[in-house]
Formats: structure tokens, C-alpha cells, sequence
């Protein structure tokens, strides 16, 4: 492997595509240090941590899930706070109304001029959630009290949305746009990687979580400290699970496929055996993107509602009945818990079902001259696509609720706070598991052309040798 990262910097265009994907990388991690005008920079902080370290719910739960996926850190109110959530959010936007706006669909069928029309009316649409999205976060700093008292009022109130507003959609713009250059000049998916450094830059705080509260006694006089056992059963978690996220990211069915003969003259063509790959994760990690957006909502609306029941004293069953739904939709609770695995396997369907057309894969295989062997093409073939289909996305759905709850777990009955268990599962590792054996394949396609052994090559290394041999050998 080491022999494998050292042949990456002998090859000048590797070499020059890696540094600028490093450097755009480094760019989109400086934007964090410029802070957006009369914010408090200090009691956000102190307000996001005291948040994140307590019960898990409210708006620091809130805080948390969106500065994962939107690759910043709105516990640091910045020019990037943002990150480049609302992008995703517009895409996401598009890829499912393709599936239903008939004018959509005859532009994916355009090529790449229709893919061009699309991505800039996503890119209109960023704008647009860029402005909504500043616009409700500065409010929201605001009514908290996290505001400078220079900029509450009058015209300085004005500047303030304004300056923010503004700030807010030029840095997710710009991060927009160092993706596609990542995705031009560098190597891998732009986004994806922003995505992932911002994920990561999180971890040393997880780190020194974990540093601060190990104590080496047996007999620990805080019950919170971690003890050797802990220590070990932490790294044993985080080491399974991550085996598990990759394990259930590069999982196919491969269904063999039979291509027909043709006789030209005294030739025959065709006749070939390959394999049709279908993931066991179709839905990749928009599952749990879905489900743990959607159950934030019911434990903080049930939480306000006990609170208003016990602050206004709507009687005694009022006060019942908000308590029984506040604790036991609460973040970890049993009922929490099975309803977000429901909601994991029901968009696991759903996703597959937008993004999979059994219809039109059988379509390509009979246009292409292929067919499943003992089925014939057409809607046979269509209807066993489905089947296969439905029955491992059920696997996959199943994976994928189990690496989304074990962070829930972890937080609920072990103490550990929400940003160090959530390293041990859920979205951000599956988000980092992808991205890595994504970038991962593509310098090892780079390596391989250029007749270098790459990171899952066997054997040794011989950089003489030809990689590609003839049928003859």
C-alpha cells in the first residue's frame, strides 16, 4: 500500500490533480475563519456545545444533523456556515421531480445539453434556498439572543440581514463552484469530497472528547470516565461498523447475462457471458438523509408541547399526555427508535423505486442484443428485474437501519455525546465510507493505466511488468 501512495506523486498529472484537490480542500476549510457581521461568536459556541452535550434534542440536535450534511458548522456562525447544503437540497429537488415532470425527463434524454438546462436551473434553485435559508438562520440567531446589541435595531438590524444574507449565498455559491473545479481539475466528486473534509474536520473534536475523559484505574471515580474496557469496546464499534458501512457500499447481486450470437458470413459475433451488477444499497444514503430529517421534528414538536402544556397548565391528562409523547418520542426512546427504522425501509423503497426502472433496463438489454438466461426479453425480464430488486433492497434497508440507530444507541445508554458517537454510524460514515472507496477507485484507475500497482492490487509490485495481457498470454 505504501509502495502504491509513493507511485501516486511519480506521475506528474496525478501528482498536479491531487495538490489542487488538496488546495481547493484547504480553501473551503481557511472560509470558516471569516465570520459573518454581528454575530456573537463566543455564546453560539457556548450555546451550540451546552446543546450538543445535553439530551440531544431541540435545536442542538437541529444544529448538528445540518452541519453534517451541509459540509460547514453553523455551531460557528461564518461566511461558509452554510456549506453547500442548499446545493444538495436543489439537487435532490430535481433528481425526484425527474422521475414525475415530463419536461424533465425529455431533457435526460437530451444528452448532456439536457443535463446542462437542468444543472442551471439547480443552480437557480440554490440561490433561491441560499436566501430562504440565511434569511431563517439569522432570524433564528437573533430571536436566541446571539446577536450583537449594536446590530438589534434600526438601520444596523437592516445591514445585519443584509451582510448575512448575502455572505451567506456567495460562500455556498463558492463552494459550488470549487466543487466543479475539483470535478475538472482535481480528482474525485467535488461535492462529495467538501462533504466528507467538513465531516472529518469534526473528529479531532470527537478525539479530545475521548482523550479528556479516558482514565487508565480500573476503579474510575467519575462513572462517565472511560476505562480501558471502554476504550477498547469504542475502537472494536468504530472498526466493525466501518467494515460493515463498506461492506454494505460495495455489495452487487451480479445476475448473469447472456449476449446473442451473430453470424456474419463464416464469423460469428457475440455469444459473450457478463454479469448485470445490481447494488444491495441502491439508495446509497438517502434513506437515513430522509428519515432523521423527518424525526427531528416529532420529538421537538411533542417536547414544545409539553412545555407549553406544563407553562400554561392545560390540566392534568393535557399535562399526561404531553409527557407520555415528549418522553417517549424523545431522541433514543423505543417508539423513536422502531418509527425512524419504519421510515428508513419505507424511503429505501421509495428511492429505489424513483431511481430504478425495471422497464427500461429490460428495454436496453433487448435493444443491446442481451437477455437473462431461462427469461425472455421484454416484460418478463422486467418483472424479475423487480423482484430481485425488491427482495434486496430489503437486505440493504436492513443495513442501513442498523448503522443509523447504533449512534442513537450509543448517545442514549452509554453518555457519549451525539458528535463522538456519530462517527461509530449513521450518515457521516456512510458518507465517508463512499467518498473514500470512491476516490480510492479513481487513483487506482490512474495507477493502472499507467501500468502502476495500485492500493487492491496482489502480489508484487513490478512496474515493468505489462498489466494487460492478450488471450495468448
Amino acid at each position: 500500500m505504501f509502495q502504491a501512495f509513493a507511485n501516486i506523486f511519480k506521475i506528474p498529472d496525478l501528482r498536479s490533480r491531487v495538490f489542487f484537490t488538496l488546495g481547493m480542500l484547504a480553501i473551503y476549510r481557511i472560509g470558516f475563519w471569516i465570520p459573518l457581521p454581528g454575530v456573537s461568536q463566543t455564546e453560539l459556541a457556548e450555546a451550540a456545545k451546552k446543546a450538543s452535550e445535553g439530551s440531544g434534542s431541540g435545536w442542538g440536535r437541529i444544529l448538528d444533523f445540518a452541519s453534517i450534511f451541509s459540509g460547514g458548522d453553523l455551531a460557528h456562525s461564518t461566511l461558509f456556515g452554510l456549506g453547500i447544503m442548499p446545493y444538495i437540497t436543489a439537487s435532490i429537488i430535481f433528481q425526484l421531480l425527474g422521475s414525475v415532470v415530463k419536461r424533465l425527463e425529455e431533457l435526460k434524454k437530451e444528452g448532456a445539453s439536457g443535463q446542462q438546462k437542468i444543472m442551471e436551473w439547480t443552480r437557480y434553485a440554490t440561490v433561491g434556498l441560499c436566501i430562504a435559508q440565511g434569511f431563517m438562520w439569522l432570524e433564528f440567531l437573533r430571536r436566541s439572543g446571539l446577536v450583537e446589541p449594536a446590530f438589534q435595531t434600526g438601520v444596523n438590524l437592516m445591514v445585519f440581514y443584509m451582510a448575512g444574507v448575502v455572505g451567506m449565498t456567495a460562500g455556498s455559491l463558492f463552494l459550488m463552484w470549487l466543487g466543479e473545479q475539483i470535478d475538472k481539475y482535481g480528482i474525485g466528486n467535488g461535492v462529495s469530497l467538501i462533504l466528507t473534509a467538513g465531516i472529518l474536520s469534526r473528529m479531532p473534536v470527537a478525539i479530545g472528547w475521548v482523550i479528556d475523559n479516558f482514565d487508565a484505574s480500573q476503579t474510575a471515580a467519575d462513572a462517565n470516565k472511560l476505562g480501558f474496557g471502554g476504550l477498547l469496546m469504542l475502537i472494536g464499534f468504530f472498526l466493525a461498523i466501518t467494515a460493515g458501512a463498506i461492506l454494505i457500499t460495495v455489495a452487487q447481486r451480479r445476475i448473469p447475462i447472456q449476449q446473442a450470437k451473430h453470424t456474419r458470413g463464416r464469423k460469428v459475433f457475440g455469444g459473450q457471458k457478463h454479469y448485470l451488477p445490481l447494488r444491495l444499497n441502491h439508495a446509497g444514503v438517502m434513506p437515513i438523509i430522509f428519515a432523521s430529517s423527518l424525526m427531528i421534528f416529532p420529538s421537538a414538536f411533542f417536547g414544545f408541547l409539553q412545555t407549553r402544556a406544563l407553562t400554561d397548565n392545560w390540566g392534568e391528562v393535557m399535562i399526561s399526555i404531553t409527557s407520555f409523547l415528549a418522553t417517549n418520542f424523545a431522541h433514543g426512546a423505543f417508539p423513536y427508535v422502531m418509527l425512524e427504522i419504519v421510515l428508513i425501509y419505507f424511503f429505501s423503497y421509495f428511492w429505489t423505486t424513483v431511481q430504478f426502472s425495471p422497464d427500461e433496463m429490460s428495454k436496453n438489454l433487448k435493444e443491446h442484443g442481451s437477455f437473462i438466461p431461462g427469461l425472455r426479453p421484454g416484460p418478463r425480464t422486467a418483472e424479475y428485474l423487480e423482484t430481485v430488486m425488491t427482495r434486496i433492497t430489503f437486505v440493504g434497508a436492513g443495513f442501513l437501519a442498523v448503522i443509523a440507530v447504533i449512534p442513537t444507541l450509543v448517545t442514549s445508554y452509554l453518555g457519549i455525546p451525539f458528535y463522538v458517537s456519530q462517527f461509530l454510524g449513521g450518515t457521516g460514515l456512510l458518507i465517508v465510507v463512499s467518498v473514500g472507496l470512491d476516490l480510492i477507485q479513481r487513483i487506482e484507475a490512474n495507477l493502472l493505466m499507467r501500468n502502476y500497482s495500485g492500493f487492491l492490487a496482489t502480489g508484487q509490485a513490478d512496474s515493468k511488468a505489462p498489466k494487460i495481457r492478450s488471450a495468448r498470454g
